[in-house]
């Protein structure tokens, strides 16, 4: 089994979506959106984008924990990762984007269904 999107709606009422692993840990958070249809957006962004080595930008948090941030053509962040224990690990994190990333999959919590 490959990886999935899970699109979800916020209690503020914006619109977010996560990439998970086939097993089921989250590896990419994307940013909060005003619309689902925004939401979606952004998914298909990150489906172009994840397999793309130039779209990744590492960085470091301020206690020195590395993780990256996934960006499209117009240098937009699209994504975040979480903080990693070590450049490896984090290594490994945007291989596990590269490869999930372009899933066709979307679990929809943020519609009910009918």
């Amino acid at each position: 089994m490959s990886g999935w999107y899970e699109l979800s709606k916020s209690s503020n009422g914006q619109f977010r979506f996560v990439l998970k692993a086939a097993n089921a840990e989250t590896i990419l958070t994307g940013e909060l959106y005003t619309t689902h249809a925004a939401a979606l957006a952004g998914i298909a962004a990150v489906q172009a984008n994840s397999p793309l080595d130039e779209r990744y930008e590492r960085k470091s948090t301020k206690d020195g924990h590395p993780y990256f941030n996934l960006k499209a053509a117009n240098h937009q962040v699209i994504g975040s990762s979480e903080a990693y224990s070590s450049d490896a690990a984090c290594d490994k994190g945007i291989a596990s984007v590269k490869a999930n990333g372009p899933s066709k999959t979307v679990k929809d919590k943020a519609r009910p269904v009918l």
